[in-house]
């Protein structure tokens, strides 16, 4: 055995069992670890081979899963875009988020996107802690959090470096006419924004995400990945759609919605392989820069699968397997999601964990795993001590919470193992609440609330005491306040 491998031996067995988890994390022969966070883009639950995928090869991400841990109960903040990503950065459920759902900015340059709703500048924010504490920092890919110059920015939210899509809707096409590189507009050569271009988008952020591990190799940094894939329109390279053409039957999309394409599910199949390769690539340059050991990183997706058919067919891929729901909702198909977890020598290898976790954890976690503390009066919780092997030492949830105005209006709690959901809240403030047994019914088929009028209440009690009225007057639900009757 070498010293590298002593040491190595150390950190995983004796260490691991004899110091506290936020001293352990520390302890690393490099110092504070340096942590990558990648998110997907409306990737369903079930379109990962380690989730249970058949169709979709992912053996990148797969191979994360089984160095690290993965989480059956992982959830996004939120069934939409922008308020999935303010949950991330800030820590806060929907309950008290500032931005609760996606919200445009006019474009005041024709041609140029304006962005979303922004962060307000004094909200608490994981890249300020985290770059507070030392950390280079450096976001690559789809923001959606306050346009070029708000005080959204990623440059004014903690980010040292910014390259990708600022705004959302800028996002909806991968051969776009430019990126944004800072604050700066910088053109993609040869493209039109049409189905097919020079430059593909996704490909240029996964090269700077890169060209930033190497420029900070020395460390310590985060590296936040919110990748645009396999979010719609319908694109990809040509040699990635060609390794799925021909596999399964096809039917033209021919649609107004998005881009139309011939070969729609190998076109999404492919996009999702073209992530996993870009994780792939990451994780080599870890290995070559002598990195890998020092890193932890982890792997999301901001909400369920799409639910725009026929462009996606998530009953073909099987994309959220027994869950109800996708994008858009808060029933389980919209809002479990895929966490992998991998930090050698610190988490154990092939482990799963069933513990309810949520998007709203991810800043106190790393942080924690950094050394420092994040805000104490955000909702979030570490799981620090799961990912370490610790599980007698996590602090749990009494209920994880979400609060979002869109798509009719809906407030969902899940207690242990019930879930209350409220739907149609804009039209009816007051509409009733369902509850369900998901350990028993996963796919919330049964109702029943009528059954259990006490864990009901206890449930109404929550959405009363944890839904503050919005700051923003257009995430009320119609005349719905927080002294209305639910």
């Amino acid at each position: 055995m070498n010293r590298r491998q002593f040491l190595k031996s150390i950190t995983a067995g004796t260490v691991a069992f004899s110091l506290p988890a936020s001293i352990m994390a520390v302890e690393g022969a490099r110092g504070r670890p340096n942590i990558v966070l990648i998110m997907a883009d409306d990737l369903g639950w079930k379109e990962l081979g380690c989730y249970g995928q058949t169709k979709i090869r992912t053996p990148h991400i797969d191979q994360l899963a089984r160095e690290g841990m993965k989480f059956t109960q992982s959830y996004s903040g939120s069934a939409v875009c922008a308020p999935t990503r303010c949950n991330l950065m800030t820590g806060k459920h929907g309950g008290h988020a500032y931005i609760r759902d996606n919200g445009e900015i006019k474009d005041a340059v024709p041609g140029i996107f304006g962005g979303q709703t922004p962060l307000p500048k004094d909200e608490p924010g994981m890249a300020k802690a985290l770059k507070a504490h030392g950390y280079a920092t450096g976001c690559f890919g789809k923001w959606g959090l306050g346009g070029v110059g708000t005080s959204g920015d990623p440059l004014n939210q903690g980010f040292d470096r910014f390259y990708g899509y600022n705004c959302q809707r800028h996002a909806h096409n991968l051969f776009p006419k430019y990126l944004v590189s800072d604050r700066e507009n910088v053109p993609l050569e040869g493209n039109t924004r049409g189905l097919t271009g020079k430059t593909f988008a996704p490909q240029s952020i996964a090269d700077e995400a890169l060209e930033f591990v190497r420029k900070h190799k020395d460390g310590p940094f985060f590296l936040y990945y919110p990748t645009v894939l396999p979010h719609l329109a319908l694109q990809a390279p040509e040699e990635e759609i060609a390794a799925y053409r021909g596999l399964w039957p096809e039917t033209p999309y021919t649609g107004t919605s998005y881009l139309p394409h011939p070969t729609p599910r190998a076109c999404y199949a492919a996009m999702i392989t073209f992530m996993d390769k870009q994780v792939g690539r990451l994780m080599s340059l870890l290995k070559a820069l002598d990195l890998d050991d020092n890193t932890m990183v982890l792997f999301v997706s901001d909400n369920g699968a799409t639910h725009l058919n026929p462009q996606v067919d998530v009953e073909f891929f099987d994309s959220v397997g027994p869950l109800r729901g996708l994008k858009g909702s808060l029933y389980e198909g919209g809002i479990r999601v895929p966490l992998v977890v991998r930090w050698p020598g610190r988490i154990p290898a092939h482990t799963i964990s069933d513990l309810p976790v949520c998007h709203y954890d991810m800043a106190a976690t790393l942080t924690d795993a950094a050394g420092t503390t994040f805000d104490k009066k955000t909702d979030g919780i570490s799981i620090l001590p799961t990912l370490l092997g610790q599980p007698h030492k996590q602090k749990k949830h009494d209920y994880l919470f979400w609060d979002f105005p869109g798509y009719g209006g809906q407030i969902a709690v899940r207690m242990g193992q019930w879930k209350g959901i409220k739907q149609d809240l804009r039209k009816t403030p007051d509409a009733p609440l369902e509850l369900y047994n998901i350990e028993e019914d996963i796919s919330e088929t049964t109702n029943v609330v009528k059954e259990y009028p006490a864990i009901a209440q206890k449930i109404e009690d929550i959405i009363r005491r944890e839904r503050t009225t919005p700051v923003l007057e257009k995430f009320r639900f119609g005349t719905y306040d927080e002294n209305a009757t639910l």
